[in-house]
């Protein structure tokens, strides 16, 4: 039997008091927050550590032992987020229906389809270390887990996590391993390319 508590439940469970918030007003602290990183360890200690090490039981004791051992950190994660949050103030002024199409569009167009053919890059990009041509694999190629060709040599693009699978199927080609990244692909080309 499976048994969930909403956080509601569990913060009634252990007495801490519950707040409300205006609408949409934690969403936009949340994203102020990541982007400042005010509440990154650094800033406010790490608390999976901290509420092992914590002595006492109750939320107003934690409350108590945690402000005695980081003075500053409530204020100083403040600080950083209030930053963001005028930082947001100066910018929504410029956001206009032009600029969310502007960027739904780069969103859905460009994005998706870069993100969907990285694999070609990867070969235009060998193909121009190694100064030959490149093709993409032809359907019946593919079959065979082919995702393409430089300079006549096949080759087949798999994520790095292709490699921790214990999977049946055997390619016996050239095998470029890659890792999406926020900001593009690292690959690794085989040693003998």
């Amino acid at each position: 039997m499976e048994i969930k508590l909403k956080n509601a439940e569990i913060q009634e469970y252990v007495n801490a008091p519950a707040r409300e918030f205006p609408k949409y007003t934690t969403q936009l602290m949340n994203l102020a927050n990541q982007n400042s990183q005010g509440t990154r360890s650094r800033v406010v200690g790490q608390m999976s550590d901290l509420i092992q090490e914590f002595p006492g039981q109750t939320f107003e004791e934690w409350v108590i032992w945690y402000q005695e051992q980081y003075p500053d950190a409530i204020d100083n994660a403040t600080d950083k987020i209030i930053a963001m949050i005028e930082n947001f103030s100066v910018v929504f002024p410029k956001i206009d229906r032009d600029l969310v199409r502007s960027w739904v569009e780069d969103l859905v167009l460009v994005k998706t389809f870069t993100g969907l053919r990285f694999q070609e890059a990867i070969l235009k990009k060998l193909t121009e270390m190694k100064g030959c041509d490149y093709r993409l694999a032809e359907p019946y190629e593919e079959s065979l887990g082919i995702d393409g060709f430089v300079g006549g040599e096949a080759y087949s693009i798999k994520p790095s996590t292709y490699r921790s699978q214990n999977l049946a199927e055997s390619i016996d080609i050239k095998i470029i391993f890659y890792d999406k990244k926020k900001d593009g692909v690292v690959f690794e080309i085989p040693e003998d390319s």
